[in-house]
């Protein structure tokens, strides 16, 4: 049973219909965070089921079109520390009022980008906006909630809101496609903010983090970590297919990367007061359970994005369609997300945890023998244990890298936790997504009767195909479209093979160093 902090206390009977208001006021602020976070979540995913529409009107090429979907993680990721640090320097109700402005006005320039380097851009200015928001909502709703039960209430509401938003985002963008256009999925942000901004206005208290007021702000580690990851997913990105600058200057970029972000964590080292807490990565517990939270997330939300094109361009489901046949995913992760707590008391964090991840890679397992055939029934199986193992992994390294950490260090410890899971969903579209097309271009072979200039467009991605297919039309853009989609599957099958081996080492190395039970509270 929920209660509100009603206590049998005088001075309850002495504050009058004013505590009651506070107690509205309360839960109100709850739910306006909840649905600024919800916007947020389903942002990160709602693009997946649009691709084949967004490519046919836009026509990017693949490393576009990868840019579209994962530059909106990608720039969240390294924010979130930093504007956790502005807000608790300025004023978190300031923070989430600007990112409102912020991520509003990028949804409508989103919404009217007509080529992709404008929507890549207005992505990224999303990403600002998210980052901006995100950290404050957390940081609002602990300080509001005061009693211990309330506030362990409220954080598990703010935490289904973000495990849910991400596991809707293909179902929203599905509707919203199928009875409107690409576009709708940006659009629809914007009445939403218009509510939210002036609700925000009136309900959200001031807020700031005290202990940090003394600290300065290191702007070099901001920059540092933003350049880093982009440099690493660019250079990955151009290392793989060539398109702007080659494969060479493509791999000087990266580790150019990588670089960037060793200098980082020396310098995060040296600081007084770091923008990230590196020496949390000492603690053998925490280093694996943030593996886990980037692992988990990157196989799902990379594979997510793949299986939706599989679904609608292979199989040839429309938009909605393809969304409804992903619901088992989504409803195998919220049930995943009830049963994992009964599961850590029954089973402990490594069996949890491990089990999780090898569920996920067993559950893709069967993917591998799959060609452009339909298989209703064992997709549902599959996407039914994707869901519930990466919920239940997910959960286990949350409590892992908790129990990890101390207490006096628990807020640089859940704001590693949340950059670990943005970055796993970049990294995992970028990763797979280079992956796919790497394998995907050369299988798209030469057809009589479509012209040179043609095929090279649609080598760029399977959407591209289907696009060019569909202008020549005839029996030359049906077997174009044919030879397409073998091809896809084939680059489905690398990706997959990539993420079993990169999910079974982890459960591997959960097996080896996760305590089975939390370790007791460590004051250092």
């Amino acid at each position: 049973m929920i209660t509100f902090g009603v206590v049998a206390d005088s001075r309850v009977q002495r504050a009058g219909s004013g505590m009651r208001n506070r107690r509205v006021n309360r839960w109100s602020v709850l739910v306006l965070l909840c649905f600024s976070l919800l916007l947020i979540a389903v942002d990160a995913t709602v693009l997946h089921i649009a691709v084949p529409a967004l490519t046919a009107a836009l026509e990017p090429t693949s490393v576009e079109l990868l840019w579209i979907i994962d530059v909106y993680s990608l720039v969240v990721a390294p924010l979130l520390i930093t504007f956790g640090t502005l807000g608790d320097r300025y004023g978190r109700r300031r923070l989430v009022l600007a990112g409102y402005a912020v991520f509003g006005v990028a949804s409508a320039c989103a919404a009217a980008a007509g080529t992709p380097g404008l929507l890549i851009a207005a992505r990224a200015a999303l990403g600002v906006g998210g980052a901006m928001i995100m950290p404050a909502t957390l940081s609002i709703i602990r300080e509001v909630f005061t009693d211990r039960r309330e506030r362990a209430f409220a954080l598990g509401v703010w935490s289904a809101v973000a495990a849910g938003g991400a596991a809707v985002g293909p179902l929203v963008g599905g509707l919203l496609v199928e009875h409107a256009w690409w576009g709708a999925v940006f659009l629809i942000n914007v009445p939403i903010l218009l509510v939210l901004l002036p609700a925000a206005a009136r309900l959200l208290p001031e807020s700031r983090g005290g202990g940090q007021q003394g600290h300065g702000w290191d702007a070099p580690s901001a920059a540092l970590s933003v350049l880093g990851i982009l440099a690493l997913a660019f250079g990955l990105k151009e290392t793989g297919s060539g398109e702007l600058l080659g494969p060479l200057p493509g791999l000087a970029i990266f580790l150019c990367g990588v670089g960037l972000l060793v200098w980082f964590v020396r310098r995060q080292r040296r600081l007084a007061y770091p923008l990230l807490d590196v020496e949390l990565f000492r603690r053998r517990g925490f280093s694996t359970g943030v593996a886990a939270v980037l692992l988990a997330v990157f196989a799902l939300v990379g594979l997510e994005l793949m299986l939706a094109q599989y679904l609608q361009l292979v199989l040839g489901e429309s938009p909605l369609g393809a969304a409804v046949r992903m619901l088992p995913l989504m409803i195998a992760a919220i049930a995943g997300g009830l049963a994992a707590a009964h599961l850590l008391r029954r089973l402990g964090l490594r069996a949890t945890m491990g089990g999780g991840l090898a569920l996920t890679a067993l559950s893709l397992a069967p993917t591998l023998a799959w060609g452009t055939e339909n298989h209703p029934v064992l997709l549902a199986l599959c996407f039914a244990g994707i869901g519930f193992g990466v919920e239940v992994a997910l959960l286990a390294a949350s409590d892992t890298i908790m129990a990890s950490a101390p207490e006096s260090r628990a807020g640089g410890a859940a704001a590693i936790e949340e950059t670990a899971y943005e970055l796993g969903a970049g990294l995992g579209i970028a990763v797979l997504g280079t992956v796919t097309t790497v394998v995907y271009a050369p299988g798209v072979r030469s057809v009589d009767g479509v012209p040179s200039a043609a095929t090279e467009q649609a080598r760029q991605s399977l959407a591209a195909a289907a696009h060019v297919a569909e202008e020549i039309g005839g029996m030359a853009g049906h077997v174009l479209l044919r030879t397409a989609r073998e091809a896809f599957v084939g680059a489905l099958h690398s990706t997959v093979l990539v993420s079993i081996a990169l999910l079974g080492l982890t459960a591997v190395a959960t097996a080896v160093l996760v305590p089975r039970r939390p370790p007791d509270d460590d004051p250092s």
